[in-house]
Parts: structure tokens; sequence; C-alpha cells
């Protein structure tokens, strides 16, 4: 049996597109690609020189110098994030609630930049020049503690690390925990930082990356035929879910309701989806009996769509498998086309973009679809925004071993 309502009641974002949700949100309405050409590193000996690299973000803004530099930058994301998320959501944090509220951040690599400077300069200096917070900084787990440690937020505190599907896990997770009563609020979603030559060199050796290198903003392009590979990118998305009965009480705004949660496994190969996205199908199934909801209640997908051939086949088939003939009237946007591929983060920005869908009646596009794949003959909403008010939409995430999650929202009305 159901237990307590779990609704949506702040969101944050720092993404390719915007330093925050309200500058990503109008950037991603805009059609804007946040693709650009590398600059953290010299990219001239790597294949793929384009990402989505989050720029002239100060980390400083949020977080004192002193403890900024003992971060990677997957948690310096998390924890301004966080900051903001707080704000939106309007909730102070003290000790008349701190046990009650909870934070799930999912996070596919950890700091992998740190690891790769820091290696770097025990080879070139000895291990005695190797910092003791080396361990605490690049682990993945640190950016759920630092923002815990930030806000104050002291009831269940952990780090979801399954890829690409890791912010889903997060959220679907959190949501979880409220409606058990383990928690009455949970700060939750994704954030990753991975554009560094070892990121790179990784990707580039599984032949997945886009070298559209000349025309970085039609890099990514799920579902056209011309596709050549997703584009790693960078960022953070975090939601505030709080019970029903907590958010009326503080009189909060509520910006959507989240009714269902679905994970599976492929059980098939490391990278390779099931070919007929069973696996997928399951996860999407299972949100939606978790939610009560049959399938041609469903009006909007934020899919995947991760510009990569087999994924975008893959999931298309999916949703065919699920929905049926009414996968034809689903409003499908990929936000990947536009902010590329953060990995762990996805899950994370993907649901926040799918709440403001929500909230506001408007469902965005997907870029550079000029020429679609035969097989992806749904509709991607290539066209741009579409005002349509939405009643229910499913977020999907699926990653690396197979993983697949998803979870169901609803306009809240009640």
């Amino acid at each position: 049996m159901k237990g307590n309502r779990v609704v949506v009641t702040g969101l944050s974002a720092i993404t390719p597109l915007g330093l925050d949700l309200a500058s990503s949100w109008e950037a991603l309405l805009a059609r804007k690609s946040g693709i650009v050409p590398v600059t953290r590193f010299d990219i001239s000996e790597f294949d793929s020189k384009i990402a989505g690299e989050i720029q002239d973000f100060d980390p400083t803004t949020y977080i004192p110098a002193k403890q900024a530099r003992r971060m990677d930058r997957f948690t310096q994301y998390a924890v301004a994030c966080s900051q903001m998320l707080i704000k939106h959501a309007n909730l102070v944090v003290d000790e008349s609630n701190r046990e009650d509220i909870g934070t799930i951040i999912g996070v596919g690599l950890g700091g992998l930049e740190t690891i790769e400077e820091t290696h770097k300069k025990m080879l070139d200096r000895g291990p005695g020049r190797v910092s003791p917070f080396f361990i605490p900084t690049l682990i993945a787990n640190m950016a759920s503690g630092q923002v815990s440690i930030f806000t104050g937020a002291s009831g269940p505190n952990v780090c979801t690390t399954s890829a690409c599907a890791s912010g889903m896990h997060a959220v679907g997770y959190a949501f979880t925990e409220i409606m058990l009563g383990r928690a009455k609020a949970m700060i939750c979603g994704g954030a990753e930082s991975t554009i560094s030559p070892l990121g790179f060199s990784g990707f580039t050796a599984m032949k997945a990356l886009s070298t559209r290198n000349g025309d970085p903003q039609h890099a990514s392009r799920p579902y056209d035929r011309d596709r050549d590979g997703f584009v790693m990118s960078e960022g953070c998305g975090l939601l505030m879910l709080e019970s029903l009965e907590s958010a009326r009480e503080r009189g909060a705004c509520i910006y959507a309701e989240v009714i269902g949660f679905g994970a599976s496994a492929d059980a098939n190969h490391i990278t390779a989806p099931l070919e007929d996205g069973a696996g997928m199908a399951l996860a999407m199934r299972r949100a939606l009996k978790d939610g009560g909801v049959a399938p041609e209640d469903v009006d909007h997908v934020n899919a995947h769509g991760t510009s990569t051939k087999l994924n975008d086949l893959c999931e298309t088939r999916a949703l065919k498998a699920v929905f049926g003939d009414h996968a034809s009237k689903l409003a499908i946007c990929a936000n990947k086309s536009q902010i590329g591929h953060t990995l762990g983060a996805a899950g994370g920005i993907e649901n926040v973009f799918t709440v403001m869908s929500l909230h506001n009646g408007v469902i965005p596009g997907t870029i550079n679809l000029e020429n679609p794949d035969d097989e992806c003959d749904l509709d991607y909403c290539a066209d741009g925004p579409r005002q349509q008010q939405a009643e229910v939409a499913i977020s999907n995430s699926f990653g690396f071993g197979g993983t697949n999650a998803c979870v169901l929202f609803k306009r809240f009305t009640d």
C-alpha cells in the first residue's frame, strides 16, 4: 500500500546552459546548445575536442575559498546547487527539522580530475607530496556528504553510483525514503565533472564520443541518422522532495508530485543495452505500476536520448513496447541534444527539467534532429518547445552495466 504522498518543493541546476535554474531553463526553451570546444586542458591530441563545459563558475560564491580547494569540481557544483535549492524551496534547516531531512546525490565517476592531478604529483615529486585531503576530495559520496555538512541536513546521507543512471536512482530512492516515512524531505539529484584527459581518453577508446569538432553546437543529435556519438558534459541538478503533509504545514510552493519509481537490469552486457530495449521497458513498466498509471495516461517522456546509435534505437523500441499505439502520441524530448551527456548528473538535471515542464505547461524540444533515423520514428518535439500542459511525465536514465531507472511525475493539482 502506498505511504506518504511525495511532492517537489524546490529545484536547482548548474548546466552548460547556465549557472542556475532560471538561466538554464530559459536557454533550453530558446533551443540553445551548451556544447563548446574544450578549454580546460590541451585537447589537441584527442579525437573529440568538444564538451559541455560549464564556464565562469566561481565556487567561492557559495563556498569559502579554503574549503572549495578541498573539493573536486563535482562536489563544488553539488554544494552550490544545494544552497540554491534550499533558497528555492524556502526551507529553513534547523534543530527542529534537520534529522528529518536527508541527502541522496548520484555521482557516476567521482573526482577523476583530482585523481589525475594527484597521481601526476606523486609520480613527479613522490608519495610524500600527496595531500591528506586527496581521498576525501575524490570519493563519490562527498557530494552528498558536503551538502549535508553545508546545509545541516542530518537524515539519510547516501551516494548512488550507477553510471549514467546515478542521478535517477538518487531521486527514486529519495522518493522511497519519504514515502515510507523515513524522512520528511530529501535533497536529491546528481552531480558530475569528468571533463579531463583521462575521462576523454577512456570514452575515446570506446569510440563513444562525437568528433563533430568543427560544429560543436550540432554535435549532440539524438535520433538523427548522422549522429556519431555522445558529447561529454558536466553539471548538477537537485530537487527537494518532501512529504505532502510537511509541504502543506509550511505553506511550500509545490512544483509537481512524484508518483512512481522503476528500476531494472538488462543482465546482458557491460556497456550495450538489450537490443529490443526489454530492460528499459521493464523499468518504465515498474514506474507506471508503482504510480498506478496506465500507459495511455502519460503525456510526456524526458528520454535518455544520448545521441548514440544503439541507445536511441533501444529506447525507441522500449517506448513502443511499453506504450503500444500510444507511443506515437507521446511528446518526447532529449535534453542531451542541448546540454550533452552529464553522466551521473543526467538524471538529476533531466528530472529538474521534467518538473519544470509540468509546472510551466511547456515541453522543451530536441534540437539537431534534421534527418531522423528510420527506426526512430516517434514524436521527439524536433520542431521546438511545445506549449502543452502535460499531466503525467516519465523521465528515463540508463547506464553501463545494464542499469535502468525511471521516475514518474504528475502535475500537482490537489
